[in-house]
């Protein structure tokens, strides 16, 4: 069931924000108007902005200042390539990748997983859910961790599941490799407008 502050943040910045949104009961409510008929005011260049932020901080789940230093770190790179640089930096985040691998259903699960020393990267065992992640790069879930019941069924519930083609994993030996940098697939977001709304 999803709570009502997430159902709250769904109805403000789109579906795309959390996976238990993602549902026709929810795409129905989206189309109920507001009490009295009332239609939703149009929003300003600012107000559209700042909602595209909040769809980013909602969705990778970090934090306002996190948020502002990726902007700050690819800020020297001009054109098309600032947007593009934006979503690679947030996509190879450990958690993100985890997520994107299919081992956990949220990225607000895997981001504890992470948190909770689950995962191997390149033979060291590492806790820190915003570690980047590199092309050649190879995560494993921990022998520990292994028969946790969190992996339970791995190889089920990855059966129907495709992972971005960026990287692959391996259920047989339970690890995962990063084959190439992040291509966006992420249409809900406007990275560029994020970009904007930090240049002010």
């Amino acid at each position: 069931m999803i709570s009502k502050p997430k159902f709250k943040i769904c109805r403000r910045l789109g579906p795309g924000v959390y996976d238990k949104c993602q549902t026709s009961k929810f795409a129905s409510s989206q189309t109920k108007s507001l009490p009295g008929g009332k239609r939703p005011k149009a929003l300003t260049e600012y107000g559209t902005q700042l909602i595209e932020k909040q769809k980013i901080r909602f969705s990778y789940g970090i934090s306002e200042r996190q948020l502002s230093n990726y902007v700050k770190k690819v800020s020297h790179i001009k054109g098309a390539g600032t947007a593009e640089k934006l979503y690679e930096n947030l996509e190879s985040r450990l958690d993100n990748v985890v997520y994107r691998m299919g081992l956990g259903a949220s990225r607000r699960a895997t981001r504890q997983m992470v948190s909770h020393g689950h995962f191997i990267v390149n033979n060291h065992r590492v806790t820190i859910p915003s570690y980047e992640l590199k092309p050649g790069d190879v995560v494993k879930i921990r022998e520990g961790s292994k028969a946790k019941k969190i992996f339970e069924n791995l190889g089920g519930r990855l059966k129907d599941y495709s992972a971005p083609s960026w990287m692959s994993f391996d259920v047989g030996a339970m690890e995962g490799r990063i084959l190439d940098k992040p291509k966006n697939i992420e249409t809900f977001l406007d990275l560029n407008a994020v970009l904007e709304f930090y240049s002010r």
